[in-house]
């Protein structure tokens, strides 16, 4: 179950993006997430995914 929480939820992806996947995409597919969904509620934060540095900014 993930944060529902906006900065709550970029804390808990970006550990889970340093600490156990290399891409938000593997994260998305193991975790049975939506990512699609999942860009869509950070944006609506004015979150967004960073490929380069993978992490949520």
């Amino acid at each position: 179950m993930l944060p529902q929480d906006p900065a709550m939820l970029v804390s808990y992806l970006n550990l889970k993006l340093r600490d156990y996947y290399d891409s938000l995409s593997a994260l998305c597919e193991e975790e049975d997430i939506s990512e699609d969904e999942l860009l869509a509620r950070l944006a609506e934060s004015g979150y967004h995914y960073d490929r380069e540095t993978n992490s949520i900014r």
